[in-house]
């Protein structure tokens, strides 16, 4: 059976590289008996995958049972995957057959398998290294023939490094790995899963059929789908049931995808009504920055004149320079848009613009921001003769900002 007819069994839409190579994974893993942990975000579709394993392989005339770990309770999952004795804890009035006595000689499928307790951990790796299990409350050892198929959405790596998944239970389960691409790595998919699931549902509610203008085709690829094709079907369904309108735009759409989402797939934080989100320590770093750089420029231009010579029109020229850079660093701008500094340096038939490059003087200054941020108060409360309001205007803060950092760095 070659992959195309593994998608016409079992539904599955789509034609991505990924896709394909999952499925061929799958396919040729199916005849042995390895274990298979299977990776993907939630929704993506592992179980169709282990029902893919274990209809391929010779235990297909066999039970298969697909048990979510994260959703058994701690203190039963023994008992539910182990089985337990009459009497063994409080409410066992019967003894009762586990998962791996019930599905002797076929498949078990272990979803969520990372939420499993670390001591169930350690019966699950005696399973498959041995086939021997012990029912909760009994001292005998019972042998089982049962493959095992497991899946998780979290990265099973990064547990084991917090110790939360044993390490030696992750390259048993991981002997074949197999990863589900998400839906937002199958974008050519998108829209062929999308008209699959409203030709279904619009059907199944005998409602009109819908059309996607281009916009709207558009936004469904461009959306991230964290929920992966579970999301895309809930939609889907959504849309057949209540929307009255059946040629879509992408306007249409945004009642049914999230509005941030769907206007940008970004990975950034946009800030809220707009603004942006400057704290004042980021302002201050950029002014002092930007001073550090004006003074290695100037120091530049010292080493220049004296080092070449300069003829008196240069030097006086080179000298209104010098005054501008110390009115800059006297009188920083704070807004870290808008700041801009420029040098120009005259020589005798051209002139040279420095820019921001690696250079060859030491600067032996002090970068202590304690020390630059009260030099700057100092020299506005100078400036404006001891009037705070005025000085905190100049610096760019608020009044009750500075009336805070004269107290702090003890100024009065």
């Amino acid at each position: 059976m070659d992959v195309q007819d593994i998608k016409n069994r079992f539904g599955i839409i789509g034609s991505s590289p990924l896709l394909n190579r999952a499925i061929d994974i799958a396919r040729q893993v199916a005849p042995t008996d390895i274990s298979v942990l299977i990776t993907g975000e939630s929704g993506s579709g592992k179980e169709v995958f282990s029902h893919i394993i274990h209809s391929l392989s010779a235990r297909k005339h066999g039970p298969f049972i697909a048990v979510n770990c994260g959703a058994i309770p701690e203190g039963t999952i023994d008992s539910e995957l182990f089985g337990h004795e009459k009497g063994s804890f409080t409410g066992a009035h019967e003894a009762r057959k586990g998962y791996f006595e019930v599905v002797n000689g076929g498949t078990i499928f272990l979803d969520e398998v990372a939420e499993l307790p670390v001591g169930t951990q350690a019966r699950l790796l005696r399973v498959l290294e041995t086939g021997e299990y012990i029912r909760v409350g009994s001292s005998k050892v019972q042998k089982t023939d049962v493959r095992v198929v497991a899946a998780t959405n979290v990265d099973v790596f990064d547990a084991v490094r917090e110790t939360k998944f044993r390490e030696d239970l992750y390259y048993r389960l991981n002997t074949v790995p197999l990863k589900i691409p998400p839906l937002r790595e199958r974008k050519e998919d998108i829209y062929l899963i999308f008209r699959k699931f409203i030709a279904d549902f619009t059907d199944k509610y005998r409602s009109p059929s819908v059309q996607l203008e281009p916009d709207a085709q558009q936004m469904l690829m461009n959306y991230s789908w964290p929920g992966n094709v579970r999301q895309l079907k809930n939609i889907a369904e959504q849309i057949a049931v209540l929307e009255k309108e059946r040629n879509l735009t992408a306007a249409h759409l945004l009642n049914y995808i999230p509005i941030e989402a769907g206007s940008s797939t970004l990975p950034m934080r946009i800030a809220k009504n707009g603004k942006d989100d400057f704290s004042e320590r980021d302002i201050l770093y950029k002014v002092l920055f930007d001073m550090k750089k004006d003074m290695v420029e100037l120091k530049k231009l010292v080493v220049d004149i004296i080092q070449n010579g300069s003829s008196p029109e240069v030097f006086n020229s080179n000298q209104q320079v010098v005054s501008q850079l110390y009115r800059d660093i006297e009188h920083p701008q704070t807004n870290p848009d808008t700041y801009q500094p420029q040098l120009t340096i005259h020589q005798p038939g051209k002139e040279k613009e420095f820019e921001d490059t690696h250079h060859s003087i030491e600067v032996e200054e002090s970068l202590s921001l304690v020390d630059k941020e009260s030099d700057l108060i100092k020299k506005a409360l100078k400036k404006h003769k001891g009037k705070r309001k005025l000085a905190a205007n100049e610096l760019g803060i608020s009044e009750r900002t500075l009336y805070r950092k004269i107290k702090e760095l003890d100024l009065n």
